[in-house]
């Protein structure tokens, strides 16, 4: 395995300025990547909309704009929007002004929905450099990673072993990452409607991610 399930403490305080986790008594925070998907998003919409959830939707700017109807039932339902970047680009393998007007493109799309847009984001794979974390923070944006990974993208993991994933690690203030892609499918399928059937037995709350604007921003 070449991941972490549970985000180990120490990455965490590498990188104190990301956010892993947000403190709470009772509260979790769903979250899904790579979207919005055609059957798989309205599935998952329809999954928290059953269990009284909200979550936050990190999209692809190029989905975003394929599938604009799609979007707007995101945003109509409550939920909180992300940026993923335009074309879901790894910041590790992409110059610095290429990765930051990718992000804008994103962003861009974002405000035709959304006056204002979004200050959270999401890089796609985790993977920033130095300098684009720098930047991104200068713009206002708050990098939401998580703190329990269910995995849903290896093809390799039985839908039982990732919604054990999430089961056994998911505690309050815990930012989950799951996919609303064809990709996560087989997976997810199984593994959220137990992870929502846990949160209710928990009797915890699950919110979308939202931050108050900072001042002068």
């Amino acid at each position: 395995m070449r991941y972490w399930i549970k985000t180990h403490w120490l990455v965490r305080k590498l990188f104190p300025s990301f956010v892993w986790n947000i403190p709470s008594s009772d509260t979790v925070y769903l979250t899904f990547d790579d979207g919005p998907t055609p059957d798989v998003t309205p599935w998952v919409l329809d999954q928290l909309e059953a269990h009284n959830a909200k979550a936050t939707f990190f999209c692809i700017g190029d989905c975003i704009s394929r599938r604009p109807e799609l979007f707007r039932r995101l945003i109509d339902g409550g939920h909180s929007i992300g940026n993923h970047t335009f074309h879901h680009l790894d910041g590790w393998k992409t110059p610095h002004d290429q990765y930051m007007d990718d992000v804008e493109q994103c962003q861009q799309k974002i405000k035709e929905f959304i006056p204002g847009g979004t200050r959270l984001l999401r890089p796609p794979y985790g993977k920033l450099k130095h300098s684009q974390v720098k930047k991104l923070r200068a713009m206002g944006y708050k990098i939401i990673m998580w703190d329990v990974l269910s995995a849903d993208f290896d093809t390799a993991l039985s839908p039982e072993q990732c919604t054990a994933n999430v089961i056994k690690n998911i505690e309050p203030g815990s930012v989950v990452i799951f996919h609303d892609s064809v990709k996560a499918w087989p997976r997810l399928k199984e593994a959220l409607p137990a992870t929502l059937q846990r949160i209710k037995e928990k009797g915890w709350k699950c919110e979308p991610i939202r931050f108050a604007p900072e001042p002068g921003r």
